[in-house]
């Protein structure tokens, strides 16, 4: 469910977003999809230029790209907001050149907090979890650039 009032979805399209931005030349460029009533998914190849460990995915990208998703999941849902606290595992390497699908979705609203969670799963036989983060989201009003 997208914001019915068109303001609201222009202001939240960040061109420039590191992780959506399709005009941000240095960043990620990925997509996000709806996923059920309240998620949203999204793949990623893991690039050898955003690895820590050589041939290793960065922990803090695995978390920016789940990060990310709990932003759209929100979002998918016409609303907007930020993460207010973050608790998250890493249970394996993602490798350079894996594909990964990246969801997130929420759980539970209470006043202006929604609990979430978000998943890294490898896009191959069995689809090993490989990342998990619980977080707790924090509503905010959108507002129109330069306000």
């Amino acid at each position: 469910m997208l914001p019915k009032d068109e303001s609201l979805r222009l202001n939240l399209e960040t061109k420039n977003c590191y992780v959506c931005g399709k005009q941000n030349a240095a960043g990620f460029q990925i997509e996000f999809f709806p996923d059920g009533d309240t998620g949203t998914r999204a793949e990623y190849i893991a690039r050898k230029e955003h690895c820590g460990w050589p041939g290793l995915l960065h922990g803090g990208v695995a978390f920016t790209l789940m990060d990310e998703a709990l932003a759209y999941a929100l979002y998918m849902q016409g609303l907007y907001g930020v993460t207010a606290k973050a608790e998250t595992r890493f249970r394996q390497p993602i490798r350079a050149g894996e594909k990964i699908i990246i969801r997130a979705w929420t759980k539970e609203q209470r006043r202006q907090l929604i609990e979430a969670r978000a998943e890294i799963r490898l896009a191959r036989d069995g689809s090993p979890l490989v990342a998990e983060c619980d977080a707790t989201m924090y509503l905010q009003e959108a507002r129109k650039e330069g306000a």
